[in-house]
């Protein structure tokens, strides 16, 4: 077997433009058939874009795209069939009960009567709907939400499964718990690709990429990327942090200074052979011993490569997200 006959997706050069805005920009993308695969970055960096153009719902201005061996867009509606996407949004039916949402799914895709009964009921069963079966959409919490949007995406055994800040509206629990349903549904050799914001979903995924402004900046193995990072990672404490950040934020040696309750994690260029004594030299208040080095987080990483801060380095979501 060929190693592109491996892959979920294999999308190569590809560029969206929209009049002068160039929502996404040259990108390579590869996601191994059965694997998790986790776009990470701010809202308005061209995630949706991206998931929109692999499922030929938008059509590239540049590059090409294969995903489950079909070219796309030429080939999107044989695609359809064996794909599943859940939006950013709750996007089903309201004034309909959890099972006549999965009905009317289940009718899309053609399912016969007795497929029908089966999957809802299989579905119910592994999503625990059973007790919401008779009631509205518009009644249920947000992690009821979520578990019925991933139902519907799921009605027809997909091969391949978008899922577009699937958690964005619930609360850690539930991500938790919906995190667990995707690796079962890995295991039994569904490849996803999943877009997030939150560092520690993005640390679950098998492979992991990291964009900003239509570009991915960084892509792998989440381990493997925090053990190439180009800095060291010292947290101080002190009495005077806003003080200090401010000062240490002003050095070029110095990728970000960010306070964490009573600390302040400092990221330095690893042409410092010995950050701790470099700090002391610049801060001559500081004792070696309000100096510790820590492991590297996503979040040191996404800072490293993209020179902002996650929490804040997003615009208000868009069209273009």
């Amino acid at each position: 077997m060929s190693p592109s006959s491996q892959l979920a997706i294999d999308a190569r050069g590809i560029s969206k433009q929209f009049g002068q805005l160039e929502a996404v920009s040259n990108l390579n993308l590869q996601v191994q058939q059965g694997h998790i695969y986790g776009f990470l970055g701010p809202n308005g960096c061209g995630k949706s874009t991206t998931i929109r153009m692999l499922t030929g719902l938008m059509t590239p201005t540049h590059g090409t795209i294969t995903c489950l061996g079909l070219s796309i867009p030429q080939q999107a509606e044989q695609l359809r069939s064996r794909i599943g996407y859940m939006t950013q949004k709750f996007s089903l039916y309201d004034d309909l009960t959890v099972k006549e949402n999965l009905r009317f799914i289940a009718d899309i895709y053609g399912l016969s009567p007795n497929a029908c009964k089966r999957k809802i009921d299989q579905l119910q069963s592994t999503y625990n709907l059973v007790p919401q079966t008779n009631q509205l959409a518009a009644t249920l919490s947000g992690g009821q939400k979520q578990r019925l949007a991933l139902a519907c995406a799921c009605i027809n055994n997909p091969e391949l499964l978008f899922l577009d800040e699937p958690t964005s509206a619930v609360d850690p629990q539930n991500r938790r718990d919906f995190w667990e349903q995707l690796f079962d549904l890995s295991e039994q050799g569904t490849s996803i690709l999943v877009t997030t914001h939150y560092m520690d979903e993005a640390e679950r995924c098998h492979q992991l990429a990291i964009m900003e402004q239509g570009h991915i900046r960084a892509n792998g193995n989440p381990q493997a990327l925090l053990a190439k990072m180009e800095v060291n990672v010292l947290e101080i404490t002190a009495n005077n942090l806003r003080q200090l950040k401010s000062q240490l934020s002003q050095l070029s040696q110095v990728r970000s200074a960010a306070q964490l309750g009573d600390r302040l994690r400092v990221l330095i260029t690893k042409e410092i052979n010995d950050p701790t004594q470099w700090l002391k030299q610049q801060c001559s208040t500081l004792d070696e011993r309000n100096i510790s080095h820590v492991n590297a987080s996503l979040e040191d990483l996404f800072v490293t490569v993209t020179g902002k801060h996650p929490h804040n380095a997003g615009a208000p979501d868009d069209t273009h997200g």
